[in-house]
């Protein structure tokens, strides 16, 4: 490992949330489309891709999932072994990433939390929210549907995590006017589409399709 590589790696986290892309419990709002084994597939996909572009970055990657990372599940998709695990805590989502927060930035100086949702979440544009962490507080990449797919700070507080529903078109907007509050700054990127529903599914990488996951997608 280089020194510069090293230095990035203790600089740096990428916090990954993500559960085991298994039938009927990951990726369920896509069964419609892909029935229960597609929606298992996409989920896996969407899960591998998003730790390869994690990795690639040279930041450290820390998987945040469940069920816990001694589950035998894990080891069927042979990660990476440079990764680092946690367990998420019990809880809402914002009390899970507010508590995976709060011990990443006990070792590291910036954290970025992304989810396993989003095929154009690539290695470059992780690499440019994490620059942005130089001279703004937090950095956004938010999503499409009103969600965000990346969310970077050098420091946090409860209050954005706290009070918020989740998975509704309102959790950017409340973000934001909570860093506001704080007279935190923000960089702001333009949104990116996760794939949640069936009609997202217009958004996947042309690559994707057919070939390793047996799907066809209705473009009109």
């Amino acid at each position: 490992m280089t020194a510069d590589l090293s230095a990035r790696q203790q600089d740096t986290c990428i916090l990954l949330f993500a559960k085991y892309p298994a039938p009927n419990k990951a990726k369920t709002r896509l069964q419609p489309a892909l029935g229960v084994d597609g929606a298992a597939r996409m989920a896996r996909q969407l899960l591998l891709h998003s730790i390869e572009q994690a990795v690639d970055t040279g930041f450290a990657v820390e998987l945040c999932v469940s069920p816990a990372p001694t589950d035998p599940c894990w080891q069927a998709l042979d990660l990476p072994e440079s990764l680092r695990w946690s367990t998420q805590a019990n809880g809402d989502l914002g009390l899970r990433m507010l508590i995976a927060s709060q011990q990443a930035l006990q070792r590291f100086k910036k954290v970025v939390l992304i989810g396993a949702d989003c095929p154009s979440l690539t290695t470059a544009r992780i690499q440019t929210a994490v620059q942005q962490l130089n001279q703004h507080d937090t950095v956004m990449i938010p999503a499409a549907d009103g969600g965000y797919v990346l969310l970077g700070f050098r420091e946090i507080d409860d209050s954005l995590f706290s009070d918020i529903v989740w998975s509704t078109p309102s959790v950017a907007a409340v973000t934001k006017q909570r860093m506001a509050a704080l007279d935190w700054t923000l960089t702001l990127f333009d949104p990116l589409h996760d794939i949640d529903e069936p009609k997202d599914l217009v958004h996947l990488p042309s690559s994707w399709l057919d070939s390793q996951l047996n799907i066809r997608v209705d473009n009109d």
